[in-house]
């Protein structure tokens, strides 16, 4: 339970520091692929294809944390 507890602290504090810092990462939010819909006063943004990357990254993190947990 406690190694379930830091990995999930250090999981929270890279995601505050993403979050923290995304306006100075170039790319996140502005990818081919996320749409985005501006018509006079109405605006709709949806990153699809930053959600994917994020996913992606996510879970090639937890893939090799799991690895590494279990020793081979």
């Amino acid at each position: 339970m406690g190694k379930f507890l830091i990995i999930t602290g250090i999981i929270l504090v890279i995601a505050g520091l993403v979050i923290q810092f995304s306006d100075r990462v170039p790319f996140l939010g502005r990818l081919p692929g996320d749409v985005r819909i501006e018509r006079g006063n109405f605006s709709f943004y949806f990153p699809i294809a930053t959600s994917i990357l994020l996913s992606i990254i996510i879970s090639l993190i937890l893939y090799f944390i799991n690895k590494g947990k279990s020793g081979g």
